[in-house]
Order: C-alpha cells, then structure tokens, then sequence
C-alpha cells in the first residue's frame, strides 16, 4: 500500500498482546482462533492480496483476538492488516487498496465499517469480504458469513482457492453507497439516539435500540412529528419516516429478521421502500407485532402503511421545508435537505 498508510497505520501482526482484564470473556474464540492457524498454516502458500480493515472500537472483538484472526489469514492470503482513525477513513484506504489491485479487502467491524469500505470499493475489480465485530452484523448475517468471527475467518480461509467474486447491487442516498438499507425521519433519529451512547450500544445491544426508539418516539414524533414527501414512480406519499431497503432483511433483533420492505433483494437491480403515514400509541400497537412477525407483506397491509416495490429512483424530502435526518446502513450521516435514492445494479463485488 501507499507509504502514507504505513507511515500512520501500524500492522495488526502476530498474536502478540495478552488479554487485559475486560477481554477476559473472549479467551474461548482466542483459543479456538488459535487452533485455526495450527490448521491453516498445513495449507498452501499465500497467493491473493488482501487489505484487513480493522475497526479499533469493535464492540465484540478484543485486540488479541484481532491479532490472531490476521494471524491466520496470512497462512492463505498476502495481508496488510490495518486500523481505521476517524469516520471516512476505511473509505480512503479501499480507494487506495482498488488502485493498488488488492485481489480483496476484509472489513473486520460492524456494518458502519462494511458501508465505508463498499464505497472504497464499489466500481472496482476488488472484492469486500466481512469479519463481524459489530453488535447486529446485518450484511454479514445476510450474505450467509457466519455471525462468529472465528468460524467467519475460517470460511475465508476456505475460499482462497475458489475464489469467485460475485457482483452485488448497491443503494445511493445521494451518492452514498448502502448494502442493505437507509432511513429517514424516525428511524434515523434512533440511530442518531443509538450512536450517541455508544456503551450502551454495546453492552445492551438491540435492547437499546428499542429503548431508543419509544424514547424518540415519545419525546419527538407523538406531539409534533417532522414529516417527509416521498416522490416515486409518479405519486407523492406522506409520513413521519421512510425506509428504504437494498437487501433483505431490514436489520435483526436477536436471532429475529426485521423485515419492512417487500422484494427486495441484492441481485434484483431494484430498491423497496415503506413510508409511514403516521403513528399514535395504539397505532403503534397493531404494527409493532407485525415488524417482529418477520413478515414484511404483513406490515405492508397495516392501514397507516404505504409500500413501493421495484423502484429506481425515489426523492425524499421535508414536507413545508427544513432538514431531515438521514441514516445508512446504521450509520447516522446528519440532517439533509432531501434525499435522492437511486438503485446501483452490480455495483459492488464481494466473496462469500
């Protein structure tokens, strides 16, 4: 890679650190980490060059556990392993990696890190691959990686001498690249609440993001609620959010898929969108059961639901002006004035 990255990114290396004392739980997955290089190093050569991506604040993976995993990638693949600095930065290295004909880059994080490396990537010959780190881990569970980052660095291994990228669609919120969904109005508010208590984040998980979500609701959308104009396919729909999905499903709670948004899929060269219209208390109520049933026709039937299938283009804006809040992939981005959605067919190739 450029010298510039080596000069501010240490390498990951060797399993060098030992645990400290809050990295206790993760001993089990060390050693089962462990066991896969005494494995990994019987195979082959490395042959494919490969960037890992590693976010230092990974909420499910200690350092040491990061260093074996990078460990025993490089009994198969040429890794440079590398830490994230700020926002945008996983973003920048992909560009370099892409220009540099790294064969893949592995994003070792949540999804916020996946998306950033997907919009280093997208348009280029240079594979994503996912390690989880995060708390939900919604791309990598919907491409079928394995959740446990142990048994997903093994998958990998596996794949080195069939490696077969595969071409993927990508969503645009202007201009931003997401893998499996966006919001706007409610549903980016609680992930701003979400994001700004990021230990909460990560020892209570989705239990937060419900916490968030009444609270939000309750102090902000059931008084005065901000609204949203959605233009799409020749009608105007109004709500107090709108969903947006590239994959499917929304996002997980637990082990249960959050399903939304009908027929979408990552090879259909399409976006799925749910607007809605508007939510009391007992509103509330009779939708609640039918996001958790996992059925997105079911929600798609509630009476204050309004669902768009197999669209292009979409614009998303404040009805009688202002900002809205806008989110990717988990990731809060601010308010916005409107947002162009744009489907972005094969846009992205990743190895799974």
């Amino acid at each position: 890679m450029a010298s510039s990255r080596s000069e501010t990114q240490p390498a990951l290396g060797g399993p060098q650190l030992e645990p400290r004392p809050r990295e206790q739980a993760q001993q089990p997955n060390e050693q089962r980490a462990e066991a896969l290089i005494e494995r990994a190093l019987s195979g082959q050569a490395p042959r494919r060059r490969m960037l890992v991506l590693a976010n230092p604040y990974a909420t499910t993976v200690s350092s040491r556990l990061k260093n074996l995993v990078v460990y025993a990638l490089q009994s198969r693949y040429a890794v440079e392993a590398v830490e994230t600095e700020a926002p945008g930065h996983a973003t920048e290295l992909c560009r370099e990696a892409a220009s540099e004909g790294y064969d893949l880059v592995a994003a070792f994080g949540g999804d916020g890190t996946i998306n950033e490396a997907a919009n280093g990537l997208a348009g280029s010959r240079t594979a994503l691959a996912v390690l989880p780190g995060g708390s939900t881990n919604v791309f990598c569970r919907t491409i079928g990686v394995p959740n446990d980052v142990v048994d997903a660095a093994e998958h990998l291994l596996g794949l080195a001498d069939r490696f077969e990228p595969r071409l993927i669609d990508t969503g645009l919120a202007n201009g931003r690249h997401f893998v499996f969904s966006s919001g706007v109005g409610l549903d980016a508010d609680v992930v701003a609440r979400v994001e700004s208590r990021p230990e909460l984040k990560a020892r209570l998980r989705e239990h937060y993001f419900t916490y968030a979500a009444f609270t939000t609701f309750g102090r902000s959308y059931l008084a005065r609620p901000a609204r949203v104009r959605v233009e799409v396919d020749g009608r105007v729909l109004e709500g107090i959010t709108a969903l947006v999905q590239n994959s499917d499903p929304f996002t997980y709670f637990g082990g249960r898929p959050i399903r939304v948004c009908e027929g979408a899929g990552l090879d259909t060269g399409r976006l799925s969108l749910t607007v809605l219209r508007r939510a009391g208390l007992l509103d509330l109520a009779t939708l609640a059961p039918r996001v958790f049933s996992g059925r997105a026709a079911w929600v798609a039937r509630h009476r204050h639901i309004d669902a768009v299938q197999a669209l292009t283009e979409a614009r998303v804006s404040a009805l009688g002006g202002g900002a809205l809040p806008l989110q990717v992939d988990g990731d809060y981005l601010g308010e916005v004035d409107e947002v162009r959605y744009e489907s972005a067919p094969r846009s992205l190739a990743i190895v799974v």
